[in-house]
């Protein structure tokens, strides 16, 4: 008799149907072993991740893994606390324990992304070193995903869509339920007969995602049944073609790195399509925001072919680059300075100063500095020109020192100015008037340290 073989299931491919022995074999082909490992839902109650929850919690007898599940309550709805509520019967229901995390979505611009990126922050503050966050999108979003990518003009990296894997804080973002479409996961909620939330905000087509899945995507898949199958096929054909294009701009990118900036001749020799992405995989890793075409456009041409006296900048929300002689230095935008921070130095030997940086004094039996004399009190100021300062050599312009000592031109601004009285004494940790330097017999020596705020 011949012996009939158990079909065998492809955890990476579409299921027949959605059910928790599919979604083991699919974890297992993506992060390997789940004995042991730690899993955190991103639950929102919807049908979706009410799915994916049930299924892990499900699991997790057989598989021994942790598993706990965060809400994010975005304070938008009038039934958002009910919501939260509801998030945490659930995780009793399930014995899968739900935090809830209240966050404000600025208003103004966009809701959509703004509540994205709100959420999506929220998330990974909560989530916990070598921690994997599951998120339940599936087939039929990564079909709007991509439409939405096209018509926005995106990029490689846009059409590639969501990945199933990506960084993110402290551990990593997964998304196992790409293969199944949305329907396959109603299904198998109402056999089990569970229900879930309805956000009355997905039926609101003034939301381009809401208006995609009640209007187009319904005569889409009318017309062709296999979009959103062939629509992620061809995400990942994107999706490969990208990585073959971060690997060569990672190879151009450590012939142009000098430690976090970059070489403008380097840049210059390359040609303009590399050059382009080269500035863009740098920015991804110093996990700066994309810029649009024609920001990138102006970083590949105009500043590079800038005088090198002339210290351009280009800027975009969350980022900027500045140019100065032949580097490029990419980071956040620069928060304000305050006018004047008193710093009681008696009281504690610490000053935060928030975006800026931190001042300590630490005691040092080498220190340059001598406590005999040093005030109990100072103020931090910050350049407002003209400043200088007294030397053995005589006074010297303060701008002067800064320079000779490699301080970046954005930077010198920044640097915590200490004033007693009216008399300046200490320019971060760089400079120290010599009336406090410690001779040979000071006692009490301690030594100034300036942390600065890393952009």
């Amino acid at each position: 008799m011949r012996r009939v073989r158990a079909a065998r299931i492809d955890p990476g491919s579409a299921p027949r149907s959605f059910n928790a022995r599919w979604l083991a074999l699919r974890l297992r082909a993506l992060i390997g072993p789940l004995r042991g490992a730690r899993l955190c839902v991103a639950f929102s109650g919807g049908a979706d991740s009410m799915a994916l929850l049930a299924a892990l919690s499900q699991l997790r007898r057989r598989s021994n893994f942790r598993l706990r599940a965060l809400h994010v309550d975005h304070g938008l709805q009038p039934q958002s606390a009910a919501w939260a509520r509801q998030a945490r019967q659930v995780g009793r229901r399930l014995q899968v324990p739900v935090r809830v995390l209240a966050v404000e979505v600025p208003r103004g611009g966009s809701l959509e992304a703004a509540a994205r990126e709100a959420r999506y922050a929220a998330l990974g503050a909560a989530l916990r070193p070598g921690e994997w966050l599951l998120t339940a999108q599936h087939l039929d979003d990564q079909l709007e995903t991509v439409l939405l990518q096209l018509l926005r003009g995106a990029g490689l990296p846009g059409l590639a869509a969501m990945g199933e894997r990506t960084p993110l804080a402290a551990g990593s973002l997964l998304r196992p339920l790409l293969p199944v479409a949305r329907r396959q996961l109603l299904a198998w909620l109402q056999r089990r007969g569970l229900a879930w939330t309805e956000d009355p905000s997905n039926a609101d087509e003034r939301f381009d995602r809401n208006y995609l899945r009640r209007r187009i995507t319904p005569a889409l898949q009318a017309r062709w049944p296999a979009a959103a199958q062939t629509a992620r096929r061809s995400a990942a054909h994107l999706a490969e073609a990208q990585a073959l294009l971060d690997q060569q701009a990672d190879a151009q990118l450590a012939l142009a790195a000098d430690g976090a900036a970059l070489r403008v001749p380097v840049l210059r020799r390359m040609a303009p399509p590399l050059r382009r992405q080269v500035l863009r995989r740098w920015l991804r890793t110093r996990g700066l925001p994309a810029p649009d075409q024609s920001r990138l456009q102006e970083m590949a041409s105009a500043l590079l072919a800038a005088r090198a006296d002339a210290m351009p900048r280009v800027s975009w929300p969350g980022a900027e680059v500045r140019r100065h002689g032949a580097s490029l230095h990419a980071m956040t935008p620069l928060p304000p300075l305050p006018a004047v921070v008193d710093w009681p130095v008696k009281r504690g030997a610490t000053l935060t100063l928030p975006g800026i940086g931190r001042l300590r004094l630490q005691p040092d039996p080498h220190g340059n500095l001598c406590l005999a004399g040093w005030p109990a009190r100072l103020q931090v100021r910050f350049r407002g020109g003209g400043e200088r300062l007294r030397t053995t050599a005589g006074r010297q312009p303060l701008k002067d020192v800064l320079q000779r000592a490699g301080v970046l031109p954005w930077q010198r601004a920044r640097l915590p100015l200490l004033y007693a009285g009216d008399r300046l004494i200490a320019v971060a940790d760089l400079w120290l008037d010599p009336q406090h330097s410690a001779a040979a017999d000071c006692k009490r020596r301690a030594r100034l340290l300036w942390e600065p705020h890393q952009d």
